[in-house]
């Protein structure tokens, strides 16, 4: 529970109908297994202590009676269990019989939650048993004189562990078009549990996944969903126990179809608030719930669920293509309607042969291409210098040509040269000044050239080097228009390796197969034996990281702690912890202190949930301390 993490699960126990008795024998060794796996929120289905087919049976008063034995059992179970169970049954009361869930914590009963939809059309028909609950939270007096709350706006909340706040539906409810989690989250709730039994027919479950999956996303919340299986009466159905974790639109797990059994994963209640605090639309309206007080024990709870390793790269091959097309037209149409706008009939690039001036010349072709403009307006511009090397020349010669654009070449050695004369700085002297007059020259050139043709100058410089202040100040900085400007580094490859996949021109894939082999590189350098000899990531560390970092810093306002925990365990099989800490450490660094070129960044397009304009998603002050960061970083 350390983090914000909380191990939950969801079973479906193999009940018998109508027997009560093993049903809570059952349900309470699941309960003990789940507990031995340091689940602290278990949930199971729908009227599980009887069965959800039990039909006429239910007017039974044994039955009832039974179900009621079978309870009062499994909160005594519960009192060494730390944890909270929600488990169904059928409840009377006053006279009418309710389809409840009730919910248990260390051998107490907190309270019970009606269904508040009861479905009577198709296969179902609980009217005939089960009455509508339909007014304000009952108290019922206990045998030992506690009071019990009993209603649909109980909201169940963890005393030890700030935001653990679990709000219940009941089957029907989440499918019905005003779910009461609905109202349940606007109250606070954090966590939804839904005790269910629903029948399996064709093509439900996925129907089943993406409404749960909806549902998760749209509340900001995490979805425990236990549904109905083996051993529910088949004369008409048949129940898969369809078990399903969600949180904030993403499924963490799911069981296998037609079976019983448990899942478990952990939910990140730190994620869920900091996408509740970013969410200016998600206003808390509180309709007098009641809060029932609850205890856990806080202990660290080991991680099972994974992180992705490259968290802007969809990791399913059919929704990354379909991705990938989607941000190019973005970037395109970005480009569009800028030149649109200034009449430019140019735009001008300054082409390395690396991955960031290759993909924003295939952004370029494709917005001439939507304008229906000559591609020979696209000016590439190769400006060999000191660290250039054969390579990465003839790979932007090449490309500028196949691609059609027009070539041109300006060498600036002698400029540079001179320029390094004219302030009394030694050729010799290899430091950041002999670099970055290197890249504040090739800016110049272009700008001009774009001036000659009546053209814009267009920005290579991607999100993990804006990130990283990890560009020259008004050198590769600056252009008129930067069209990778919220694409990070790792999202670059793959967008030219699709580029590569998919392109009809075999000399243009074979260009972009090299560049992608080719080192990430500033070539600001003079190479050794005609190789690069600075690569970057050597210097400021893997941009897998460093994406890594930014996105769950970004996107979920992780603490170093946390952001250190999860990169360990994701890439434990690459990094040793060691070096992990030391790029984390570079990474907020470079993060606070580079702040200042990303506050006067050229206008760019925004192609994801994360950006770094100082005029949308990040308007962070350039002299921000870093000092809280970095003292958490320090006792790691």
């Amino acid at each position: 529970m350390e983090q914000g993490f909380i191990k939950v699960a969801a079973a479906t126990p193999k009940i018998t109908v109508a027997d009560c008795k093993k049903n809570q024998i059952v349900i309470c060794d699941m309960i003990s297994e789940m507990a031995k796996e340091h689940a602290k929120i278990m949930v199971f289905p729908e009227l599980c202590i009887t069965g959800y087919t039990c039909g006429d049976l239910f007017s039974q008063e044994t039955l009832l009676t039974e179900a009621s034995k079978a309870l009062d059992k499994i909160v005594e179970h519960t009192r060494e269990i730390d944890g909270i169970v929600f488990v169904g049954l059928p409840w009377e009361l006053d006279g009418k019989l309710y389809n409840v869930v009730a919910a248990i914590n260390h051998g107490k009963l907190l309270g019970i939650v009606p269904k508040t939809n009861i479905p009577n059309y198709g296969e179902f028909y609980e009217l005939r048993h089960f009455t509508h609950f339909t007014g304000k939270t009952n108290f019922l007096e206990l045998e030992d004189g506690s009071f019990l709350p009993f209603g649909t706006d109980l909201l169940f909340t963890c005393q030890e562990l700030k935001g653990l706040v679990i709000g219940a539906e009941i089957c029907e409810d989440v499918w019905s078009p005003n779910p009461p989690s609905t109202a349940h989250a606007l109250a606070g709730a954090t966590v939804m549990i839904n005790s269910s039994a629903s029948d399996e027919l064709v093509g439900k479950r996925s129907f089943r996944r993406e409404l749960i999956q909806g549902q998760s996303k749209r509340l900001s919340c995490a979805y425990i969903y236990a549904n109905a299986g083996e051993g529910e009466s088949t004369t008409d159905l048949v129940f898969s126990g369809h078990n399903i974790i969600a949180e904030n639109g993403s499924v963490l797990q799911e069981s296998e179809p037609l079976s019983s059994g448990m899942i478990y994963s952990e939910i990140d209640l730190g994620r869920l608030r900091s996408e509740r605090r970013r969410m200016n639309t998600f206003l808390s309206i509180d309709r007098e719930h009641f809060k029932v007080p609850f205890s856990l024990k806080i202990e660290e709870t080991k991680l099972t669920r994974t992180f992705a390793r490259k968290p802007f790269v969809p990791s399913d091959e059919k929704v990354r293509k379909e991705r990938f097309e989607e941000i190019l037209n973005i970037q395109a149409m970005g480009l569009k309607k800028r030149l649109e706008h200034t009449h430019c009939r140019s735009a001008v690039i300054g082409i390395s042969g690396g991955l960031d001036s290759t993909l924003a010349l295939l952004v370029t072709v494709k917005a001439f291409d939507l304008l229906n403009l000559d591609k020979s307006n696209i000016v590439g511009v190769t400006m060999p210098c000191f660290g250039t090397t054969d390579r990465t020349y003839q790979n932007a010669c090449k490309m500028i040509t196949c691609t059609g654009a027009t070539f041109r070449e300006v060498d600036i050695k002698e400029s540079v040269m001179l320029h390094l004369k004219d302030i009394g700085h030694s050729m010799k002297d290899h430091d950041v000044t002999f670099e970055n007059a290197q890249a504040r020259e090739r800016t110049q050139v272009l700008m001009d050239i774009a001036n000659q043709t009546n053209g814009m100058v267009i920005g290579t410089g991607d999100m993990s080097e804006l990130a990283l202040g990890w560009a020259t100040y008004n050198g590769d900085h600056m252009s008129m228009y930067g069209v990778n400007s919220s694409i990070p580094k790792t999202l670059v490859r793959y967008l030219v390796d699709y580029c590569a996949k998919t392109t009809k021109d075999p000399e243009l894939r074979d260009i972009l197969l090299d560049v992608l082999d080719t080192p990430v590189s500033p070539e600001l350098l003079p190479p050794k034996d005609g190789k690069i000899s600075q690569v970057t990531e050597d210097l400021v560390g893997p941009y897998e990281l460093h994406d890594f970092f930014l996105y769950y810093i970004l996107r979920f306002g992780y603490t170093p702690t946390k952001l250190y925990r999860i990169a360990k365990q994701t890439f434990q099989d690459v990094y040793q912890k060691e070096t992990i800490l030391k790029w984390l450490k570079t990474f907020y660094l470079r993060f606070f202190s580079q702040q200042f070129k990303r506050s006067c960044l050229p206008d760019g397009p925004k192609v994801g949930t994360i950006g770094i304009s100082p005029r949308g998603d990040l308007r962070m002050p350039s002299d921000a301390s870093s000092r809280i960061w970095l003292d958490e970083v320090e006792k790691l």
